[in-house]
């Protein structure tokens, strides 16, 4: 469990919603694809029934130069282990947890962690949208970073999302969280506060270009719907995977004050025993 591998694999399915259906063809090949072979493009093309030239517009819509780059990147991640017994569903799950930490491993770019420290560290008050399973992943980070000082609202409920709108300025950073980037209610409360000064945060499995007009960093985390047992992984983990490293970063920027901080917020919520007489 301690293994941990970069792969290209992420990015191909950050980018999986804005394919043409014979671009997904290919992108469901090299996700799927657990075999050593023949990667040329003459062979791959005649595999699935493709162009040349549709394999190297594939690979530059995957943010490489060309289906060469591709291919090179490819290599370097390409592992062949072996798939867990079917009927094993404690492997399966536990497999699939371990494929998206070691997703996540590939998309965690420091650059944009440090960025986004600096914005949490500098704003006077952080507000978090989100909804259904995503709204739980905004509850949790409003819980945790509360507890080291940070100011920070969560907000779940469509309508709380537009009517805070007209508390939004300069003075504060907006972080949305929507697994498929499609939440209406999270995406347009992001484009009305980037209006209104704040900065904005994507937190989403799914890269589009529309999203850098309003959004200040768009922070990817993996998604699970080409894993092979994902209908039995909670959506919000790797939300929390994801918050958990921004977490830790956020904890080590002051760490002495902060964890000073998180041991005091637990001695006030901590009931004090009473005494023999009920007195505490």
């Amino acid at each position: 469990m301690e293994h941990y591998e970069k792969s290209i694999i992420p990015l191909i399915e950050s980018v999986y919603a804005n394919l043409t259906p014979l671009e997904k063809t290919i992108a469901d090949f090299f996700i799927h694809n657990r075999e050593e072979m023949d990667f040329s493009s003459r062979n791959i093309s005649q595999l699935l029934y493709v162009s040349e030239a549709s394999l190297s517009r594939f690979s530059k819509k995957c943010g490489f130069k060309g289906y060469r780059e591709f291919l090179f990147h490819y290599r370097q991640t390409f592992s062949s282990s072996d798939e867990p017994a079917a009927d094993d569903q404690t492997k399966l799950v536990l497999n699939t947890y371990q494929e998206l930490l070691n997703k996540t491993y590939s998309l965690v770019d420091i650059p944009q962690m440090e960025r986004i420290l600096k914005i949490l560290t500098t704003k006077k008050r952080i507000y978090v949208y989100g909804r259904g399973s995503s709204g739980l992943a905004a509850d949790e980070m409003r819980f945790r970073f509360m507890r080291i000082g940070l100011n920070i609202v969560s907000i779940t409920d469509h309508e709380m999302m537009r009517m805070n709108t007209v508390v939004i300025s300069n003075d504060c950073a907006v972080i949305g969280i929507s697994v498929s980037g499609q939440t209406e209610a999270v995406i347009n409360s992001l484009r009305e506060s980037k209006k209104q000064g704040a900065a904005t945060i994507l937190m989403t499995s799914c890269k589009e270009r529309e999203f850098q007009k309003f959004c200040d960093e768009v922070l990817l985390f993996a998604v699970k719907e080409h894993l092979e047992n994902g209908k039995a992984i909670s959506p919000q983990f790797p939300i929390l995977v994801m918050l958990d490293l921004l977490y830790s970063r956020f904890l080590q920027s002051d760490k002495f004050r902060r964890e000073a901080l998180h041991e005091y917020t637990l001695n006030v919520i901590t009931p004090v025993p009473k005494d023999k007489n009920g007195l505490r």
